[in-house]
This record gives C-alpha cells, structure tokens and sequence, in this order.
C-alpha cells in the first residue's frame, strides 16, 4: 500500500465535519483500510480510545510524524451505513470536484441541538385491592383531587399527562407523594416530531386500486431486471399511467425483504398528494424530508429512520442521503426535472448519486417519467438501463384531446389578449358545468428572448442555434458565444412593430381571469402565494377539495398532481420555454407541454388541452400535442449530434463571477487562452467567454465559458488542469470560478467544483 497516513474524523454524527485528524496506518492493518472504514483509533491527550471514519489517504504527513499516533483496531461488525455515507461521500468529491468536508456535509445527517419533546404517562402500580382501600382512605380525608386521579387510574390503568394535569386538575403536590409512596409512577419516552401526524389515521393501511394487467406486466419485467443484471430502470408512461400504483407494488416486495425505500421527488409541491397516497397504503411507515422543516424535524425524522420506525423516505433531493442501513431501492420520480442537478457546491446529480449509492448499497435503482430526460433515454438506447413502458391511462381515463391555438391568427383578428378565443370559450363551458380548469403559464426561459407576435420570427445568435437575450442596456446578446447585436423595433422578416417580449405574469393573469370571469373562483399558485411552511399543502387541498374553479400557476401546478375534476388545461406562452436561450430548450418545451396536458381528464370525465402558441407547426409541439416520445426523441438527438451538444458530447461552463469588471474579464481571458493551449491538437471547441443571463448580483459580475469535446476522460482532464492553474495563479484569487460538467454516453455525470 502506497499511502501510509488516513485522514480520520471522529463522531461525525454530533460535530461539524469541518476537522480531520491524521493517522498512521499500521502495516498489520493496510489490507483492512479503505474509504469509509470505521476505525478505533486513540484521541486526546489520554488517548481515549474513540471510532472514527477514514475519509481520504495521503504519502506524506501533514505535521511531525513522531507525534503522529496509529490507528489501533479495525472494527470486525462489518459496513456500518456512515461507512457506505462516507464512501459515497468520497465518490461526489472525486466526481464533483468539492472538497471531501463539503461531501460529507452534504451526505452526513449532522445531529443538532434540540429540546427533546416526552410523552409522559401516569401508569397505576398498586394492585386493584390496594387501590379500593387507598380510594376510600382518600375519600375520607376528603382528598378529591388524589381520589379523582386513583379512580380515573383504576378504570384506565394508564393515563396521558394532559389527562391528569389539565383534564382531570390535579397538582403536582397531589400526585407527588402517591409516586413517592410507590402507589403510581411517571413513564416518560422521546416522543419524535412526525411531520405527518396531521393526517387522518383512518387513512392509514387503506386499499388503493389494484394493478391493471399492463402494470401487473411491467413490475414482473422490471422484478426479472433486477434478479438478473440489476440494471437502473427507466419507467416511462403516459400520463395517468398509474406509475405511483407500479411504485407501491414494487416497494412492498422491498419491504417483505426487510428493506427500506427512497422516494425522491422533483420538488417540494409534489410533497402532499405523493404523501397521501403512500400514506394511504404504508401509514405510519412513512415520512417526509424537505427543506422547509427545521432543523429539529429532520433529525427527529433521522432518528426515527435509525429506530426503523419509519421504512419509506419522500423528499426532495437532500432525501436521498437518508441513513437507511438496509437500502433496498431508489425510486426518482420526474427523473427529467432539472431540480434533481444541486446548485452549491458539490454540484451532484441526484439521479446519478442515486445510482452510486444504490451500487454501494445493492439496491435498485427506479426512474420514472411520462417524459423522459434525453440523457436517460440515450442510457437506455445504448444498454445501459433497462426501460418498461406504460402506454394507456390508467382504468377508464383517455388521454385528452388537444388543440392549438395560433396566437398570430388571434392578433390578426384584433384580440390581444393573453387569453385566446378558443380558449376563453371552454373555460366558460367549464364553469357552467362545474368542472376545474388548470392554466398553465410558462415561465421558463421568459425573461430572455425577443419574437415577433405578428409572424412569431424569433431573434437567434447564427452560431449556435439559441435565442438572443434582451437585457437593459437595450442589447441581444448570446450567452453561449458572446454575439452581440442591437435590438431591433421592428420584425426583419415582416416588418411587424409588434416585436418584443413576452411580459405577463401569474398575477396579471389572475386579474384578467378574474375580471373576464368575475363569478369564478380563482387560486393562485406561485413563488408568492406558497412563502408559508404549509403554503403548497394549503392550496393544492382547498383545490382537490373543490373550493375553486380556476387554478392558474407556473410549472409547480402541472407536475405529478392528480386532480379528477379538472377537464380543461390552458397552455399560456407555450413558447417561453421553446426558445429559450438553452441547447435544451425543445427538450424542456416537449416536457412542460406533456405535463401540462396531462393534468386533464385524470378521472371520469374526458380531458381537453389548449395549447397557446406563435409556432404550433414546431415538432416539439407537434409530438406534444400526441404524446409521442419517439418522434420527439429521434428529432431532438439528431438535432443534437448536429451541434455537438450533450449527451452525444461533454460539456464544460465555467462559470466566474467578481466584484471588478476589469478584472473578471482578464481572467476569463487567461483561462480561454490556457485552455486553448492545452487542447491544442484534438476536438475541444472553446466558446465565449459571455456575460451570464443575469450578469451582475449583488455588485459581482458575472461571466461564462463553455468547452465542447466529444472524449469524456479528455474533458475531465482539461478541469482538473484548470483547476490546477487557477490554484496556483494568485491572479484568480479574487475571482470565484464555479465548474459544471455535463459528460457523455452511459456514465454521463453533470458535476460542479467551485474554486
């Protein structure tokens, strides 16, 4: 073994995981250490004996080596799961680029400090004959309030402590000598914060409808996968498909084994109906992590998961570091959301941790999506996933009949409103007959482009196939090459002056549906409406409950949510998403109209779409409006050869960001030269640098480079040198430099390392 010293952290369960100490490792012990392993090793100046994780290696000492202390004992009880945290740990940083306390901050469940919350209880010691002849005594000495307590106790033989003080008045200087007397004790126990113990207990172990042959179908294909090569699944259905119905089946095969299960979710407005629905079958073997719970509620849920209370994790991505001793799947709902990719240092994937982890583990790993990201689907093309398909709605449901409207034939007949005329129509069709109507405002990728609402010409840069972006200086800009061009007033194709960009937001929509529909009653679903803790929960349960007609929102209202009394969806701005200034922009707008469609006819009734937009002859739209997934995927990976753009090739963004224009700009500067240098000679194509899409925050401007090159090892070596270079050079050091990686192929890894 070539490394002699362990770097060692102690008791990373209490302390802040920003310390390690060195260790030698003993000769006798080199074939035993490894990342992750639990050590016992001496500490402090008595050199308590004390366990320990080792968390990296090194060949040379960080201090005199004579006061270097050894590692005495490799534990024999096995992988412990810090152990298999730690490991993964370790794969982030070396993946990702983060420094391993960074790691371990993001997989460790770290305890805080928190006042424990005790159920106590009264329990009656004395035997029913003792009790008789207490109760008379008391009785007689007129001591009522001990009388009420003793006969309370011998009806009940346990009572709550808010029976006893609160319910039943009675004081401490009453009850106090009966449990010095030995008559009565007080049992205390931890009673944890569960954030679930609102829901209604009736609710629980209920019996959800059982699987249609298509489904019965998959979760026998996907149970062989896993017998045989144990493959990451992809399981993709239409929406409506019933994939929860296929996650339940095959989490209660996991739970028969003695495994425990993760549920990740895109984000945290899908947490309560994905709740109630596992809740309705697994009760209190449920529970939830997300960033909205404090700090107390997590660990709570953390011990609760370690006592094996709970069995069944659903959150958000930081769910996926639940320490589950016995994992036994990963299930990655809407693996497509972009929310799965962390926007801090380390900048992992959840999907692909979610692999790792479940390799370090023996787990199964599960997908699932209506639409598929193309990085998934392209895995599985090339073998490395396998994929089962659910192609019809789930019991009677149809999928919805959809129409486009072109919102340039609507400005030529003079109607300038965000609401189309065909769409109006059916929402007032809907309100005479009682049934829910979904709008949907595309937001993503609204604040950039520039098009045209006469003929609907969209201003693009003509290197690299991606929308111009306006910003205020009046400039279009192009934030993956640095074009620049003015802002022009009027269309260069027709000449139209209505030329600009698309402006309206949820509430502005909210006040024109409420002014053109003045008897609806309308919610409103947004980044503002949903500040509160509960401010999902609260809106999405007064919908399902019927208490509105109209619920308008941005992409939070159309995915995942099951609402049977919803028959229409309006598609507002289909074409925010579509160009805007991402090489994944058709991609994101396939996605988003799919869902958006598919929240529609989920029940007994039939389903209808509107789709508003100024290119309904686009293909993305076009295999939307039928829900072809193929077609748009044969489309969209050619397209993407074509352009060099990932999976078929790497990626690179180097991100910068300083308080001093000047300097930033130098520096980029430096780094588009270094980094030219060093690829000199294959097939990197260096592009920018450019100012980001929002280029100055908080008095830092902000710029961006991007490196395309086919080879993945070939691009993973460039930012390791360029990291390299950027550490040595006191040139960077006022300049914050953040990396992300989107690689190629089956190991394809988005990462991110900040400097």
């Amino acid at each position: 073994m070539s490394q002699y010293f362990a770097d060692v952290i102690v008791d990373i369960t209490s302390e802040k995981l920003d310390r390690v100490f060195q260790y030698r490792i003993p000769e006798a012990l080199s074939d035993k250490v490894r990342i992750g392993t639990r050590v016992q090793i001496p500490f402090g100046g008595g050199n308590r004996s004390v366990t320990g994780y080792v968390v990296s290696f090194s060949e040379s000492p960080g201090f005199d080596p004579e006061k270097i202390k050894e590692i005495a004992a490799v534990p024999k009880e096995g992988l412990t799961v810090e152990t298999k945290l730690i490991a993964l740990a370790a794969w982030i940083r070396e993946t990702y680029g983060s420094t391993m306390n960074q790691a371990l901050k993001t997989v460790m469940p770290v305890k805080v400090k928190k006042k424990s919350r005790e159920k106590k209880r009264f329990r009656l010691l004395a035997d029913q004959e003792q009790a008789s002849l207490l109760l008379e005594q008391y009785n007689k000495k007129n001591s009522k309030a001990r009388a009420r307590l003793l006969e309370a106790l011998m009806k009940q033989g346990s009572l709550e402590w808010e029976a006893v003080t609160k319910d039943l008045k009675v004081p401490s200087s009453a009850w106090k000598p009966m449990e010095q007397q030995g008559i009565l004790r007080v049992e205390g126990e931890i009673r944890y914060r569960n954030p679930l113990e609102h829901l209604d207990p009736e609710m629980q172990q209920g019996q959800l409808p059982s699987l249609d042959e298509e489904q019965h179908l998959v979760c026998e294909g996907i149970r062989a996968e896993w017998k045989s090569g144990n493959r990451p699944v992809l399981l993709q259905g239409v929406t409506g498909s019933g994939k929860t119905f296929v996650y339940i089946e095959l989490i209660q095969g996991i739970l028969e084994q003695g495994k425990d299960c993760i549920v990740l979710i895109p984000e945290i407005a899908l947490t309560w109906q994905t709740v109630n629905r596992f809740y309705q079958r697994f009760g209190e073997q449920v529970t939830v992590l997300h960033s909205r719970m404090t700090p107390a509620e997590r660990s709570d849920q953390f011990e609760r998961v370690k006592k094996r209370q709970v069995r069944i994790v659903i959150g958000p991505r930081s769910a996926l570091f639940t320490p589950f001793s016995n994992l036994g799947l990963i299930i990655v709902d809407e693996e497509q959301e972009h929310t799965y990719q962390s926007e801090v240092t380390p900048r992992y994937d959840a999907r692909d941790t979610a692999i790792q982890r479940a390799k370090l583990e023996g787990a199964h790993v599960l997908l699932g999506s209506a639409t598929p990201s193309v990085e998934s689907s392209w895995r599985c093309r090339r073998g490395s996933y396998a994929r089962f398909l659910l192609e019809s709605r789930y019991g009677a449901a149809v999928l919805p009949e959809v129409t486009v409207t072109d919102m340039r034939e609507e400005l030529k007949a003079g109607n300038r409103s965000i609401l189309g005329r065909d769409l109006h129509k059916k929402i007032q069709e809907r309100l005479q007959k009682k049934e829910q109507v979904l709008l949907f405002l595309n937001r993503r990728g609204h604040t950039g482009f520039i098009s045209c609402r006469s003929c609907g010409t969209v201003i693009k840069c003509p290197h690299c196939d991606v929308s111009l972006t306006y910003h205020n200086n009046g400039r279009l800009i192009c934030h993956y090459c640095g074009y620049t061009r003015e802002k022009t007033e009027r269309c260069p194709e027709c000449g139209s002056p209505y030329i600009g960009g698309f402006r309206a937001g949820t509430q502005q929509v909210e006040q024109l549906v409420q002014r053109e529909f003045p008897s609806a009653r309308v919610l409103r679903m947004d980044a503002d409406s949903t500040r509160g803790k509960d401010g999902y929960e609260k809106i999405l349960k007064a919908f399902a409950a019927g208490e509105a007609d109209i619920l308008i929102g941005t992409q939070m209202i159309i995915k995942g949510h099951d609402f049977p009394d919803v028959t229409l969806v309006g598609v507002l701005a289909a074409d925010a998403s579509l160009f805007a200034e991402d090489y994944r922009a058709s991609e994101q707008t396939y996605q988003l109209l799919v869902q958006a469609v598919g929240r529609a006819g989920r029940g007994v009734k039939p389903g209808e779409a509107v789709i508003q937009t100024y290119h309904p002859e686009h293909s993305c739209i076009q295999a939307a409006i039928v829900q072809d997934y193929d077609a748009f995927f044969e489309e969209e990976i050619a397209a993407r050869e074509l352009m060099g753009y990932p999976p078929v090739s790497g990626m690179l963004a180097v991100h910068a960001s300083c308080s001093r224009e000047e300097q930033l700009d130098l520096a980029m500067e430096y780094i588009r030269k270094f980094l030219e240098r060093i690829a000199r000679g294959g097939t990197t194509r260096i592009i920018g640098p450019a100012p980001e899409r929002v280029a100055k925050v908080q008095d830092q401007y902000r710029r961006v480079l991007y490196v395309r090159e086919k080879n993945r090892n070939r691009l993973l070596r460039l930012r390791s040198t360029l990291e390299k270079y950027i550490e040595i050079n006191p040139g960077f050091n006022l300049v914050q430099i953040q990396f992300e990686v989107i690689s190629v192929g089956a190991g394809g890894i988005s990462a991110g390392n900040e400097s």
